[in-house]
């Protein structure tokens, strides 16, 4: 469990820097380098998740979704100095109950 919790934290950070890196090559006219180095972290993140144990494409992908959200919350936070509001953490931790029900719950 622990693994599979370090591998959606290590998918989810590659893909908000990534995405954050090339989002300031094109919006904020950062050197083009920060495009490709973004691009290749973005690479990495389609790779990651493919490193969990749970059999199915989907419900990994499915799981990994919620504790995305998670994580851009709290890049929002921390990077883009944007402090959460009662609706960001509400729908953080519904998310997060969302993510334990498909990865957790007892199946046949």
């Amino acid at each position: 469990m622990t693994a599979s919790i370090l591998l959606f934290i290590l998918a989810g950070l590659a893909e908000i820097g990534g995405g954050y890196l090339v989002w300031l090559w094109l919006k904020e006219s950062k050197p083009y380098w920060y495009g490709i180095v973004g691009a290749l972290i973005l690479v990495l993140y389609g790779i990651i998740p493919t490193l969990q144990s749970f059999p199915s494409f989907g419900r990994v992908y499915a799981a990994y979704g919620g504790v995305f959200i998670i994580l851009a919350v709290f890049w929002g936070w921390l990077v883009d100095k944007k402090t959460p509001d009662l609706y960001d953490w509400v729908g953080a931790i519904i998310c997060l109950v969302g993510v334990s029900v498909i990865l957790w719950a007892p199946r046949q």
